[in-house]
């Protein structure tokens, strides 16, 4: 993939984001963006991302900002410090997507930067500047301890008290604080597969052989439930007493009625249960991505909550925890998500009973990689004519009755399943995603879906895309 830039931030090779693309990147976001009191730089755990961010504060010293240097630390953490002191920041991962890319997400002193600010620092790019060989940066390492603090003031030491949780730490950066948060809310963790050795995990499509993993840890060590974010800390994963992974527009779903959101903004990918479930007095879809949450959050104003089907909880009013204040956080977070959603199980029982609770709407997705843009619009321009359309749903045996642009093309089928299909917009794949009545039907729903997408891709020859 070649570097890339929109509105959720710089992504692509490392060998491609080189000195002068990051550096000229950063430059044209401090030219372009208000930066407060300066620019706070966090990292992942990724091989190449001490380079990147070493690059990223000698560009924002070399502008005359005063730099700080937050370390490994999560995505909602840097954010959150970064608010706090009135500061810009820049997050160097790449996210869930695998070691040999990486990117840069940045924020304002507000919060991620807005379509608005990605079309200014596009028209502020420039060469690159000339570096400092030496910089001094403050070093500030409490971010993630803030970032535990939120929660655990929030729901109260005693909150997750009795249960055991297992903790999938692999390369996570928010692995330690995790567990910590976990701790001091009370309950008993067990770290599993802590690596040193980078690896992509991908919250919105956990592949089996993580799903059978986590299936077996929970069995072995009894867990009430298993969690783990993405690379940077942003996304949750969160697994039930049975070992099935809890798909993250529940976990949206759940945390919002837990902290008494009034209005919903989710991508129009989420399940339709947050609709059915009636507790809210709003539910606004928008295409998939924190940006647009974010666009139509700060529209709809209020008690406001955002989520996406990655997990991932943006929080855009100041609410009331069962131990205290719980500050607005309209950044994508995993944190709340986990302890939000462990906290009903601990009422409900057993967390696979409060998910029992929702609405019987189960969604699932997965991802074909390494096919061309080109490829995923010539795929959904083909099959969105009438004919092609029936045609495609009839060798798996649904009909579609209804159909929805708002960001790919996503289709209701008489059964009242769905399928969607999306290019991705960091990386060249093509997702989808399914929607039924029950978790097993959207598990062979989705199957099936990517075989007809297999036979599609197939007379074209070359290599046929692999599912991720």
């Amino acid at each position: 993939m070649a570097a890339k830039f929109g509105t959720s931030g710089l992504r692509g090779l490392v060998v491609e984001l080189t000195t002068e693309v990051v550096s000229a990147h950063v430059a044209a976001f401090i030219k372009a963006c208000p930066t407060g009191s300066g620019l706070y730089v966090g990292r992942d755990l990724r091989p190449s991302s001490p380079e990147h961010a070493d690059v990223v504060m000698r560009t924002a010293a070399g502008a005359g900002l005063a730099v700080t240097d937050c370390g490994e630390t999560p995505t909602p953490a840097l954010a959150l410090a970064a608010m706090k002191a009135g500061a810009a920041s820049v997050m160097v991962t790449g996210s869930h997507i695998p070691a040999d890319r990486n990117g840069l997400k940045f924020y304002t002193p507000t919060g991620e930067i807005t379509k608005s600010d990605e079309t200014a620092i596009l028209a502020a790019l420039a060469p690159a500047p000339r570096l400092p060989e030496k910089i001094e940066a403050v070093r500030h390492d409490g971010a993630g301890r803030e970032w535990v603090r939120r929660t655990i003031g929030a729901y109260g030491p005693s909150s997750l008290a009795g249960m055991k949780i297992g903790l999938w730490a692999h390369s996570a950066v928010s692995r330690d604080l995790i567990g910590d948060a976990l701790r001091g809310l009370g309950a008993e963790v067990i770290q599993l597969d802590r690596s040193h050795t980078f690896i992509p995990v991908d919250t919105e499509a956990v592949p089996d052989w993580a799903r059978d993993k986590i299936a077996a840890w929970v069995k072995e060590h009894r867990f009430d439930a298993l969690v783990s974010t993405d690379g940077d800390g942003d996304r949750p994963l969160v697994a039930d007493e049975t070992g099935r992974v809890v798909p993250g527009d529940l976990l949206g779903q759940i945390t919002a009625a837990a902290i008494g959101a009034d209005i919903v903004v989710t991508p129009v990918s989420s399940n339709t249960g947050v609709e059915q479930s009636g507790r809210f007095s709003r539910v606004v879809r928008t295409r998939i991505g924190s940006p647009f949450v974010i666009a139509a959050m700060a529209e709809a104003g209020g008690r406001v909550i955002g989520y996406e089907a990655n997990g991932g909880v943006l929080l855009g009013f100041d609410a009331a925890g069962p131990a205290g204040p719980l500050l607005a956080l309209a950044t994508r977070d995993s944190l709340l998500p986990i302890v939000a959603t462990l906290h009903q199980a601990r009422a409900a029982g057993t967390l696979s009973a409060r998910v029992a609770l929702e609405p019987r709407r189960f969604t699932a997705a997965d991802r074909l990689e390494n096919v061309p843009t080109e490829r995923v619009a010539g795929f959904i321009a083909e099959i969105a004519t009438e004919e092609k359309l029936a045609a495609f749903f009839s060798g798996f045996g649904e009909v579609p009755v209804a159909t929805d642009r708002t960001d790919g093309f996503r289709i209701a089928c008489a059964s009242g399943r769905i399928v969607h299909f999306r290019p991705s917009g960091n990386a060249p794949e093509l997702r989808v995603y399914v929607e039924t009545e029950e978790p097993g039907a959207s598990d062979a729903l989705l199957r099936e879906a990517f075989s007809a997408v297999n036979r599609w891709f197939e007379p074209s020859g070359g290599q046929k895309p692999r599912t991720g």
